[in-house]
Protein backbone atom coordinates (compact mmCIF):
# COMPACT_ATOMS: atom_id res chain seq x y z
CA UNK A 1 0.00 0.00 0.00
CA UNK A 2 1.23 3.19 -0.72
CA UNK A 3 0.28 6.23 1.56
CA UNK A 4 1.06 10.05 1.06
CA UNK A 5 2.90 11.58 3.91
CA UNK A 6 3.30 15.11 3.67
CA UNK A 7 3.12 15.35 -0.34
CA UNK A 8 5.29 12.34 -0.31
CA UNK A 9 4.78 9.18 -1.70
CA UNK A 10 6.08 6.04 0.51
CA UNK A 11 5.47 2.60 1.06
CA UNK A 12 5.06 2.51 4.17
CA UNK A 13 3.43 -0.53 5.91
CA UNK A 14 0.50 0.38 8.15
CA UNK A 15 -2.88 -1.51 9.30
CA UNK A 16 -5.98 -0.32 7.44
CA UNK A 17 -8.14 2.13 9.73
CA UNK A 18 -11.15 -0.17 10.40
CA UNK A 19 -8.16 -2.79 12.16
CA UNK A 20 -7.17 -0.08 13.95
CA UNK A 21 -10.50 1.24 15.12
CA UNK A 22 -11.43 -2.22 16.39
CA UNK A 23 -8.31 -2.42 18.20
CA UNK A 24 -9.46 0.79 20.00
CA UNK A 25 -12.50 -0.47 20.81
CA UNK A 26 -11.34 -3.87 21.80
CA UNK A 27 -8.73 -2.14 24.21
CA UNK A 28 -11.99 0.34 25.82
CA UNK A 29 -13.91 -2.99 25.99
CA UNK A 30 -10.95 -4.37 28.50
CA UNK A 31 -10.39 -1.52 30.14
CA UNK A 32 -14.43 -1.42 30.97
CA UNK A 33 -14.61 -5.14 31.80
CA UNK A 34 -11.59 -4.82 34.59
CA UNK A 35 -13.29 -1.42 35.40
CA UNK A 36 -16.25 -3.01 36.07
CA UNK A 37 -15.06 -5.56 37.96
CA UNK A 38 -13.42 -3.43 39.96
CA UNK A 39 -16.52 -1.66 40.97
CA UNK A 40 -18.04 -5.30 41.65
CA UNK A 41 -16.08 -5.61 44.56
CA UNK A 42 -15.94 -2.46 45.83
CA UNK A 43 -19.89 -2.21 46.01
CA UNK A 44 -20.23 -6.04 47.33
CA UNK A 45 -18.22 -8.47 48.67
CA UNK A 46 -18.40 -11.91 46.09
CA UNK A 47 -19.12 -14.43 48.45
CA UNK A 48 -18.31 -17.57 46.14
CA UNK A 49 -17.39 -18.20 42.51
CA UNK A 50 -18.32 -21.39 40.64
CA UNK A 51 -17.40 -22.48 37.70
CA UNK A 52 -20.02 -24.80 35.18
CA UNK A 53 -20.22 -26.38 31.57
CA UNK A 54 -21.87 -28.35 29.75
CA UNK A 55 -21.99 -29.34 26.16
CA UNK A 56 -20.10 -26.22 25.04
CA UNK A 57 -20.92 -23.98 27.41
CA UNK A 58 -19.22 -22.11 29.92
CA UNK A 59 -20.19 -20.53 33.09
CA UNK A 60 -18.50 -18.23 35.78
CA UNK A 61 -20.97 -17.91 38.68
CA UNK A 62 -20.46 -15.20 41.15
CA UNK A 63 -22.97 -15.02 43.91
CA UNK A 64 -23.26 -11.70 46.37
CA UNK A 65 -25.31 -10.60 49.00
CA UNK A 66 -28.38 -9.80 47.78
CA UNK A 67 -32.08 -9.77 47.31
CA UNK A 68 -32.45 -12.66 44.65
CA UNK A 69 -31.26 -10.71 41.49
CA UNK A 70 -30.06 -13.32 38.85
CA UNK A 71 -28.00 -11.27 35.69
CA UNK A 72 -26.97 -13.02 33.14
CA UNK A 73 -24.22 -11.61 30.47
CA UNK A 74 -25.47 -8.06 31.70
CA UNK A 75 -29.46 -8.86 31.01
CA UNK A 76 -32.25 -10.83 33.84
CA UNK A 77 -31.89 -14.04 33.60
CA UNK A 78 -35.48 -14.14 32.02
CA UNK A 79 -34.74 -12.04 29.00
CA UNK A 80 -31.51 -13.76 28.72
CA UNK A 81 -32.93 -17.53 28.74
CA UNK A 82 -35.95 -16.06 25.78
CA UNK A 83 -38.43 -16.37 28.86
CA UNK A 84 -38.23 -20.29 28.57
CA UNK A 85 -39.81 -21.79 31.41
CA UNK A 86 -37.17 -25.18 31.49
CA UNK A 87 -34.01 -22.99 31.32
CA UNK A 88 -35.07 -20.76 34.02
CA UNK A 89 -36.16 -23.48 36.31
CA UNK A 90 -33.08 -25.32 35.56
CA UNK A 91 -30.96 -22.45 36.63
CA UNK A 92 -33.24 -21.53 39.80
CA UNK A 93 -33.09 -25.49 40.74
CA UNK A 94 -30.17 -24.84 43.42
CA UNK A 95 -31.37 -21.69 45.31
CA UNK A 96 -34.83 -23.59 45.33
CA UNK A 97 -33.75 -26.77 46.67
CA UNK A 98 -32.12 -25.05 49.70
CA UNK A 99 -35.13 -22.51 50.11
CA UNK A 100 -32.39 -19.60 49.81
CA UNK A 101 -33.96 -17.88 46.69
CA UNK A 102 -34.12 -13.99 48.12
CA UNK A 103 -30.66 -14.77 49.55
CA UNK A 104 -27.97 -13.91 46.71
CA UNK A 105 -27.48 -12.06 43.88
CA UNK A 106 -25.73 -13.54 41.65
CA UNK A 107 -24.10 -12.32 38.47
CA UNK A 108 -23.53 -14.98 35.46
CA UNK A 109 -20.97 -14.71 32.43
CA UNK A 110 -21.61 -17.33 29.95
CA UNK A 111 -20.52 -17.81 26.58
CA UNK A 112 -20.84 -21.46 24.05
CA UNK A 113 -22.96 -23.15 23.19
CA UNK A 114 -27.46 -23.06 22.83
CA UNK A 115 -29.55 -21.81 25.24
CA UNK A 116 -30.26 -25.35 27.18
CA UNK A 117 -26.42 -26.02 26.91
CA UNK A 118 -25.51 -22.64 29.22
CA UNK A 119 -28.38 -23.51 31.30
CA UNK A 120 -27.33 -26.50 32.52
CA UNK A 121 -23.66 -24.88 32.51
CA UNK A 122 -25.35 -22.39 35.07
CA UNK A 123 -26.98 -24.96 37.35
CA UNK A 124 -24.15 -26.63 38.02
CA UNK A 125 -21.92 -23.07 38.83
CA UNK A 126 -24.22 -22.11 41.11
CA UNK A 127 -24.32 -25.60 42.79
CA UNK A 128 -20.43 -25.40 43.00
CA UNK A 129 -21.00 -21.55 44.07
CA UNK A 130 -22.93 -22.93 46.87
CA UNK A 131 -20.70 -25.35 48.18
CA UNK A 132 -17.97 -22.80 48.47
CA UNK A 133 -20.30 -20.76 50.55
CA UNK A 134 -20.74 -23.84 52.86
CA UNK A 135 -17.01 -23.86 53.75
CA UNK A 136 -17.34 -20.62 55.53
CA UNK A 137 -20.76 -21.30 56.66
CA UNK A 138 -20.52 -24.79 57.96
CA UNK A 139 -24.28 -25.92 56.62
CA UNK A 140 -24.90 -28.98 54.77
CA UNK A 141 -25.93 -27.73 51.41
CA UNK A 142 -23.57 -30.54 50.04
CA UNK A 143 -24.88 -33.32 50.46
CA UNK A 144 -28.81 -32.18 49.51
CA UNK A 145 -27.30 -30.86 46.46
CA UNK A 146 -25.03 -33.91 45.50
CA UNK A 147 -28.49 -36.18 46.23
CA UNK A 148 -30.48 -34.66 44.00
CA UNK A 149 -27.66 -34.54 41.11
CA UNK A 150 -26.86 -30.31 41.00
CA UNK A 151 -22.78 -31.58 41.48
CA UNK A 152 -22.90 -33.81 38.98
CA UNK A 153 -20.91 -32.55 35.32
CA UNK A 154 -23.06 -34.35 32.73
CA UNK A 155 -20.32 -35.01 29.84
CA UNK A 156 -22.62 -35.67 27.08
CA UNK A 157 -21.53 -33.64 23.83
CA UNK A 158 -22.13 -34.10 20.21
CA UNK A 159 -20.32 -36.96 18.83
CA UNK A 160 -17.82 -36.28 15.88
CA UNK A 161 -18.66 -36.87 12.20
CA UNK A 162 -16.46 -39.62 10.88
CA UNK A 163 -15.48 -39.82 7.46
CA UNK A 164 -17.31 -42.01 5.19
CA UNK A 165 -20.43 -41.23 7.29
CA UNK A 166 -22.96 -38.50 6.32
CA UNK A 167 -22.91 -37.69 10.42
CA UNK A 168 -21.60 -39.19 13.19
CA UNK A 169 -22.68 -42.83 12.76
CA UNK A 170 -25.90 -42.50 9.75
CA UNK A 171 -24.08 -44.16 7.07
CA UNK A 172 -24.84 -43.51 3.17
CA UNK A 173 -27.85 -45.75 1.58
CA UNK A 174 -26.65 -49.66 0.93
CA UNK A 175 -26.69 -50.23 -2.62
CA UNK A 176 -26.08 -53.76 -3.37
CA UNK A 177 -25.27 -53.89 -7.33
Amino acid sequence: MLFSVEGKRSAKKNFCPCVIAKTKILINLKNYSSQEESTLSENREILAKGTGRRKCSIAQVRLMKGTGEFIINGKPAIAYMQENPSCILSIQAPFELLKLQNNFKTIVKVRGGGLMGQAGAIKLGVARALCEIEKDLDNSYRSSLKSQGFLTRDARSKERKKYGLKKARKAPQFSKR
